[in-house]
This record gives structure tokens, sequence and C-alpha cells, in this order.
């Protein structure tokens, strides 16, 4: 019962995130780039629940925003859903205790996000490759990411261990003996 409860929590919490990122970071650009606040949010799914749900929660937030959004169907969920299977294995090597790991997941999980929904959608559209251009819209889109993760890191972490008891009952003590 509590897993639907938490699970209806992160959904409330998705159309909130949905509504900043379409609304507010409107307002707030640096050079017409917003924070992409999803792949904050696929990697706290993934790190304090499991594997299969973070990939879960990737792939039907991605399809749902190409849907919504996209020109393509499929290249969203591609990038998200390796972002949920990233972070469970983040989660079981290392520590999410430590405010620069959780900064270091971000910038890893932006770069990769970045990266293959970039290739994906030259693949599909078969467009000229701008490097140059694409590297400044990258390099500001993981520095926004990193100022709004260090800004909402004690709330993720005071959240995400709730939500790890739950989901992975606390088995401290069983790690070591």
């Amino acid at each position: 019962m509590k897993k639907v409860i938490i699970n209806l929590l992160l959904i409330l919490s998705l159309l909130i995130i949905y509504f900043l990122q379409s609304n507010l970071f409107n307002w707030f650009t640096i050079s017409g780039i917003m924070p992409n606040l999803f792949v904050i949010f696929v990697l706290f799914v993934g790190l304090f629940t499991n594997r299969i749900t973070g990939i879960v929660y990737g792939v039907v937030l991605g399809l749902i925003l190409d849907l919504v959004i996209g020109m393509q169907v499929g290249v969203n969920a591609i990038g998200y859903g390796i972002i949920g299977f990233l972070s469970a294995t983040f989660d079981k090597n290392f520590s999410k205790d430590s405010r620069a790991t959780i900064m270091f997941m971000v910038l890893g999980t932006t770069i990769i996000f970045e990266v293959v929904t970039y290739i994906l959608n030259n693949i599909i559209l078969v467009r000229n490759l701008e490097i140059f251009n694409f590297i400044k819209i990258l390099s500001i889109e993981v520095i926004y990411n990193l100022i709004i993760t260090i800004i909402i890191y004690p709330l993720i972490q005071k959240l995400g261990y709730s939500i790890e008891n739950e989901y992975k009952g606390n088995k401290i003590l069983t790690r070591y003996f």
C-alpha cells in the first residue's frame, strides 16, 4: 500500500516538475537554454527505488514527452530509460550521502542524455552535426542542472531515504554482517 502512495506522490511531483519546466523556467533561461529537471527526477527515482522502477519511469516519461512536445517518438524514451538504468548502477557503486557524488551523477547523466538524444535526433533527421553549438548548449544545461541540484539536494536526500526504506528496506546491517 505504501508503494502505491509513493508512486502517486512521484507522479504528482512529476506533474509539478513538468509545470516548472514548461512554465517557470521559460522565464529563467540562460541564452535560451533551460535546465532539464526530468534528468534529475529520473536519476532520483532510479537511485532511491530500484532498477526496474527507474527504467519504467524513464521510458514512460520519455514517451509522454515525445508525444507531447517531441518530433520523433522514442528518442527521449531511450535517453531517459538509459538514465533510469544507470542510476541503479550508480546506487550500487557510489554513496548517495555526499553532495559531490550526487553532483557528479547529475553531471554524467545530463551529458549522457544530451549526447544520446543529439545523436539519435541527427540519425533520424539526417542533419548536419553542429558540434560547437551542441557543446555550448550542453555546458550551459549541465551548469544549470548542477545549480538546481545544489539547491534541492537536502529535499532529494530526505525524501529519497524515506522512499528507499520502503522499496529496499533497511538492510544496512546485512551489508556488513
